[in-house]
């Protein structure tokens, strides 16, 4: 009896709130359609696929390309390589669009900063393509601006693009110019919902700027920052195929393969599809164990987390 009236009010609430259902539809049909259900083809990971056989007729093979996959000898450098680039992302990008949202809030001038925020975010709607063009154009040993600035300084030419001393630095600066501006934009809206009235208790207590923002924004926006953490941290082995694979040559090879440009040159390219699917999964159960150790570890500490 208690299940029934139970059902009755959650039928209930649906009638009365069918609106808002309706406004959710699209977004579920959205990840239903271009995520959980491609999900199935995730079991060719466990076969040797051929196309012409289909998933039914194509033959098990077990986790034969599991172990291809972790006894091959580039696979400890794709995993160097990628963790090396996501700590670097982690600890150079990752703070820096929190202090920029705290420096933008802290201008008075509507129009100056409606001014930088719109300067700042127009990057972010460039594809990588042209991120990198316009980074060559810099960068180029032949008739780059920057190694023509260079040497008519006296200095010696550097080669930006090839070097694999430099393909790290290259890669998380374009990552910064590209994404800064955008990745501000949740911390502002964090920062619009801070109670203004801790700000007066503070500034009664003799605070300044400084210490407004150390003691009063970044505790209110903390929870926003641990979600988007342990979101980051899931796509640890995930950095994104196109970004990589247009800074990638024969001469940074060694630093620049990572596991996203080898399922792609090995996988893909090469028609083994079965194996590019094991690398695939393997990043994506690297993720998912992630997402939930450190969701675990935040709410140990006392905060929501993601669930």
């Amino acid at each position: 009896m208690e299940k029934k009236k139970q059902t009755a009010s959650h039928l209930g609430s649906i009638r009365r709130n069918k609106i808002l259902y309706l406004m959710v539809l699209p977004g579920l049909l959205y990840f239903i359609i271009f995520k959980y259900f491609p999900m199935g083809g995730l079991i060719i990971a466990f076969q040797d696929y051929q196309p012409f056989l289909g998933i039914m007729g194509s033959p098990w093979v077990g986790l034969k390309h599991f172990i291809r996959l972790f006894t091959e000898p580039t696979f400890f450098m794709l995993l160097s390589n990628t963790l090396i680039l996501f700590v670097l992302n982690i600890v150079i990008f990752f703070p820096l669009p929190i202090i920029l949202s705290l420096m933008l809030n802290e201008v008075k001038n509507r129009y100056f900063k409606t001014a930088v925020q719109t300067v700042i975010y127009i990057p972010h709607f460039m594809s990588w393509v042209i991120i990198v063009s316009i980074s060559y154009v810099f960068l180029t040993v032949d008739g780059g601006v920057l190694n023509e600035l260079i040497a008519s300084l006296g200095g010696e030419k550097i080669s930006f693009l090839t070097s694999p001393e430099w393909l790290r630095s290259v890669y998380i600066g374009q990552i910064i110019w590209k994404e800064l501006g955008w990745s501000t934009i949740i911390y502002l809206a964090a920062i619009t919902v801070v109670d203004t009235q801790l700000y007066e208790a503070a500034e009664m207590d003799g605070a300044g700027r400084l210490r407004k923002t150390w003691h009063v924004t970044l505790p209110a926006i903390r929870p926003v920052i641990i979600t988007l953490l342990i979101l980051k941290i899931g796509s640890t082995l995930d950095l994104g195929f196109e970004h990589m694979y247009l800074l990638l040559n024969s001469l940074n090879r060694e630093v620049a393969e990572i596991f996203d440009t080898y399922i792609y040159t090995a996988g893909l390219k090469n028609g083994q599809l079965s194996f590019s699917t094991t690398v695939g999964l393997f990043k994506g159960v690297v993720g998912l164990v992630l997402v939930v150790l450190s969701n675990k570890l935040a709410k140990k500490f006392g905060e929501d987390g993601v669930y």
